[in-house]
């Protein structure tokens, strides 16, 4: 053989060997609850820095959006994983005998607060019963039920939030509801002045955010699939809030030209300092990190509230299988 021939020989080799090696990424679509943002960051970093393509995935984000339900494509089969927004949907999915499963949790806390403006004598949670509350029909539905039941709260002090800040910023008496990821930030940009937080997971509503879902007949047949897909979601969401994120949030940019830098730093910023993705039993067992324990007492919370039925078998809404192992615990920086 020729120097020639054996080195097109050896190129050959090495090109089926790549093919061969991208044949065996399995393909996997994960659905988000909206349109592309920081909220997601984690999944778009482990998609654009490789880790699920190192985990044997080759992964297709599906955006959501205000006219889009993906969640409903997920029991149906056109998606694998699906993000939820809280425990809420789980729990309602058990009642519905939807066969879904919540298999981790990327928010140790839910990102939903209430804004006020300074200087009103605002200084506790409780002061909130003084104002007037915009809050949306969902929020009505979910977690001020837990504030009336649990605090005290009363309903002649709502009035309808309908995204847009202006009744807020128009009465200093009034609380306004948003995310301390998003909405703080279009305060201070639009009306130049900084709102004080008040974050519902640090006053009682401990629910999990951010749930990975996905079908139970996916765990049963396939749990190595969806134990890659866990693990490598946790390292993404590792490296957004302390790695180097940039070409994570270059690919947000790219899904959703809207969002901005500025607006992307203020959230991970303010993720990292109220402990949205790594907190409490995190810090410990790992991002994704779930317990019996405070699922436990979230449902009781919803039982008492009237939100979700006292017999319902919350048990089946998640499982603690895939997480609790310390993954991507290595990559915290070292203090």
């Amino acid at each position: 053989m020729t120097r020639r021939k054996w080195i097109q020989a050896i190129a050959a080799l090495a090109l089926g060997a790549a093919s061969a090696q991208a044949q065996t990424l399995d393909k996997v679509s994960f659905a988000t609850n909206w349109v592309a943002e920081p909220e997601h960051g984690g999944f778009y970093q482990a998609l654009a820095d490789g880790t699920y393509r190192k985990y044997g995935l080759d992964v297709t984000i599906v955006q959501g959006g205000p006219n889009v339900n993906n969640r409903l494509l997920l029991p149906v089969g056109k998606i694998d994983f699906y993000l939820s927004a809280n425990l809420l949907q789980a729990f309602d999915a058990v009642e519905q005998n939807i066969p879904t499963i919540t298999v981790a949790a990327m928010f140790q806390k839910d990102p939903q607060v209430f804004l006020v403006h300074p200087d009103q004598g605002v200084e506790k949670f409780e002061d909130l019963k003084n104002l007037t509350l915009f809050i949306s029909k969902e929020g009505i539905a979910g977690y001020f039920q837990w504030m009336k039941r649990d605090l005290g709260f009363s309903e002649d002090k709502v009035k309808p939030y309908t995204f847009n800040p202006q009744p807020f910023l128009a009465d200093k008496k009034s609380a306004m509801q948003g995310y301390v990821t998003s909405e703080p930030y279009a305060v201070e940009k639009q009306a130049h002045f900084k709102p004080k937080i008040f974050l519902l997971a640090d006053h009682g509503f401990n629910t999990y955010s951010t749930l990975i879902e996905t079908r139970r007949d996916l765990v049963e047949k396939n749990p190595d699939l969806v134990q890659r897909f866990v693990d490598a979601s946790i390292i993404g969401w590792t490296n957004y809030i302390y790695g180097d994120n940039k070409a994570a949030n270059a690919l947000i940019k790219k899904h959703n030209p809207e969002m901005t830098d500025e607006l992307m730093a203020y959230s991970v910023a303010r993720m990292k300092e109220y402990g949205i993705v790594d907190s409490g039993d995190s810090l410990k067992l790992g991002v994704g990190a779930m317990t019996d324990a405070r699922i436990a007492d979230f449902f009781d919370k919803m039982v008492r509230a009237g939100v979700v039925k006292a017999g319902t078998d919350f048990r089946k809404a998640y499982t603690l299988r895939f997480i609790n192992k310390g993954v991507g615990n290595d990559l915290r920086p070292k203090k």
